[in-house]
């Protein structure tokens, strides 16, 4: 049976008609006869349902502490109904651990008492808390933090930081130890009900793999002393803080990664964690991430297969006996209850699926499991914050901002006509807004369905997901009586005849091709060959000068029809706003298709010589003046704002089209008045006002519209 008809099989015999709605979710979910909302008994506490946000760290803490907007986020998935939240990926036990992101500082007394407030917030909306602690080894930087030297079991740098460790010495053993107990004791002073030890690329882990631990015994050699440091750990930990306080340890069963440690080995470790009577459940994860690539492959995004370590984690379910979490691209509820019946976890994470919405569980109490906000797995979030940023989610922009942004939307308390141009991702999240706040939408838009860019997008079979966020909307608006008037090219006319009050224009934008001194008319788009308006020569030059999606998009359509493929960019690395994980599908098969990559350099002009075309290149580090001849030159330089119906309506509006930042940034209403008599009030977002990303594009959306 494969796992689609494991889906329908329970499907058939779990029906959610009868399951009562609780703000609270409590003792009324066992009634239910659907294994998600199951209570799990992990020793003394009882989780009130199978679902879990695995440790992850969002990047919100601030000075290292988990204050307001921390909660908030937590609080709200907590409310949403999951059973266990797992904060921090990964909170710092020591100051030679300096966070390689914005993590949690466990190693500082002053985080008990924000523990404290966070922990009580969370307990009050029924959901049990926890928090991840590690010491990150060479996974961090040294020219961070205290400046202290990158610690390891061996001189190995990790690829992915690129620092190169000192090797312990016997006293930092020692230190490491007596400071992850200190951690573990603050943890238990702030409430939470248990901590979670975190052995996969970092310090612990490199103790466990053979290429990253080349210590003498007692710490290096045979397993038995490369699990020597980890026992010692745990052991002083539950010496620290007693039986009654939950200790789990988050580690890969199989590196997957020639010389480390393997299966078999694996499974000798997870036996000897359940044997030594020193934790209370075991989280797998497969694979390594000293590296992109392997970070990618443990933590999959959107083109990859969904639970692909879900078996292996049922294996070693089977081969303990012992209490199993797991979480690795786990994105829908059925795929999550598919995971419970079939007896392969006792907890399933569903940690980015609930980023994108963290009422998951009280929807499905609710029978409304068409209602959940799909995750795409764009990855935005993840790649946001291995490059520095806070964590967003790319079509939930009220997470990570639920101080100031809504994730249910309430009802207004004046009825308004609200006209919406344009239906890509902007407009549909505008429409959605507008019709939960009980306004009359009406929406034009010049295609025959809506997506806008985001159709472009779906073109490519590894980025199909990302309809899903248009699809979910237009089902959302649909229910909420919102009017489509598709194929419908919007002039000043067409808007005034529905007596608007609000006006807000969508319209996206189109590719900006004049960026050469000359030759620009014998160009093509990267638009124009994703959509296959245009096809691929037989020797392409894509010159990427944004460095998003859509020059990697098109450069790969051209590879795989057989063209010479190679993409140019005047950046010191290409397609940077692509980002980490969501670069290695791109790379794995560009690579493959022998693309060449080529940085620094611009493209100055293009002219036509017979059939062929010379393109003038120039670099803005000076002195260079080299040319390529090609059959093909396709640009990718962003977009130019299609606002032509935006100045035409500007005169006619109240506010000449005028925002007040104050007031967006705020979250509060928009109430400028620059034409008294103006008749409706107007708005432009997304790539109508300038080339951004979808994010952009749906948060203008949300935090104008929530107060109309």
């Amino acid at each position: 049976m494969n796992i689609n008809e494991c889906q329908i099989d329970i499907y058939e015999h779990f029906t959610l008609a009868s399951i009562a709605y609780h703000a609270k979710p409590g003792p009324a979910m066992t009634a239910s006869n659907d294994p998600l909302l199951q209570p799990f008994r992990l020793r003394h506490l009882t989780l009130r349902n199978r679902v879990m946000l695995s440790a992850h760290e969002p990047a919100y803490p601030e000075d290292g502490m988990p204050k307001g907007r921390y909660r908030a986020y937590h609080v709200e998935r907590a409310r949403g109904g999951v059973a266990l939240t797992m904060t921090a990926g990964s909170a710092a036990v020591s100051k030679d651990s300096p966070p390689a992101f914005n993590n949690i500082l466990a190693w500082k007394d002053e985080v008990v008492p924000w523990v404290r407030e966070l922990t009580d917030a969370v307990h009050a909306e029924g959901a049990a808390i926890m928090i991840q602690l590690t010491h990150l080894g060479r996974r961090t930087r040294w020219d961070t933090g205290d400046w202290l030297p990158v610690i390891s079991s061996s001189h190995s740098r990790e690829a992915a930081h690129r620092a190169f460790p000192k090797k312990l010495e016997d006293w930092d053993i020692a230190r490491i130890i007596t400071d992850y107990a200190d951690a573990a004791e603050r943890m238990k002073a702030g409430g939470m009900d248990g901590i979670e030890i975190e052995s996969y690329g970092h310090l612990m882990d490199q103790f466990w793999s053979p290429l990253t631990n080349t210590l003498d015994a007692p710490y290096g050699g045979t397993l038995d002393n490369r699990l020597r440091f980890a026992f010692e750990v745990l052991g002083e930990i539950r010496r620290r803080v007693g039986p009654d306080f939950i200790v789990g340890i988050r580690y890969s069963g199989d590196d997957m990664l020639e010389g480390g440690v393997g299966r078999e080995e694996g499974l000798e470790i997870s036996r000897r964690l359940k044997d030594s009577g020193l934790i209370d459940f075991l989280n797998v994860v497969r694979g390594h991430i000293d590296t992109d690539p392997g970070l990618t492959d443990v933590i999959p995004i959107q083109g990859m297969r969904s639970a692909p370590h879900l078996d292996f984690a049922g294996e070693i379910r089977a081969a303990t006996g012992f209490p199993t979490f797991h979480a690795a691209r786990i994105p829908d509820v059925a795929t999550a209850r598919h995971a419970i019946a079939s007896g392969k976890l006792d907890m399933v994470g569903m940690t980015r699926a609930h980023m994108t919405d963290p009422h998951i569980l009280r929807k499905v109490m609710e029978g409304r499991e068409d209602d959940i906000r799909p995750c795409v797995g764009a990855n935005y979030c993840l790649d946001r914050i291995y490059q520095g940023g806070s964590a967003f989610c790319i079509h939930n922009p009220a997470t990570g901002r639920e101080q100031q942004m809504p994730h249910d939307i309430s009802r207004a308390t004046t009825r308004r006509k609200v006209v919406i141009v344009g239906a890509g991702p902007g407009g549909m999240e505008a429409a959605r807004v507008a019709g939960a706040r009980g306004h009359e939408v009406v929406v034009f838009e010049a295609a025959d369905r809506p997506g806008g860019q985001i159709r472009l997008t779906a073109q490519s079979e590894r980025r199909r997901e990302m309809i899903s966020i248009i699809n979910w909307r237009q089902t959302q608006c649909e229910k909420l009586g919102v009017h489509f008037q598709f194929n419908t090219w919007a002039e000043p006319e067409t808007v005034l005849a529905e007596a608007p009050d609000v006006v807000i224009v969508a319209t996206g934008g189109l590719p900006d091709t004049e960026v050469l001194s000359r030759g620009n008319d014998l160009v093509v788009s990267s638009w124009d060959i994703i959509a296959g308006d245009v096809r691929p020569g037989t020797n392409v030059l894509v010159y990427d000068d944004a460095g998003d999606h859509a020059g990697l998009q098109a450069a790969e359509i051209a590879a795989r029809s057989g063209a010479r493929v190679e993409i140019m960019t005047p950046d010191r690395t290409f397609a940077p706003e692509v980002m980490a994980m969501n670069l290695v599908p791109y790379m794995r098969s560009l690579q493959k298709l022998d693309t060449t990559f080529t940085v620094t350099y611009r493209l100055m002009a293009v002219e036509k010589d017979g059939n062929e075309l010379i393109a003038h290149v120039g670099s803005d580090y000076g002195g260079v003046a080299r040319t390529r001849r090609v059959d093909q030159v396709v640009v990718n330089h962003g977009t130019i704002p299609l606002d032509d119906l935006y100045f035409a309506l500007k005169p006619l509006s109240v506010n000449l089209g005028e925002v007040s930042h104050d007031q967006l940034v705020a979250g509060e209403p928009q109430s400028v008045v620059r034409n008294p008599d103006g008749r409706f009030r107007l708005f432009r977002i997304g790539d109508a006002v300038s080339a951004r990303n979808t994010h952009a594009a749906i948060y203008d959306a949300l935090r104008l519209v929530k107060d109309i």
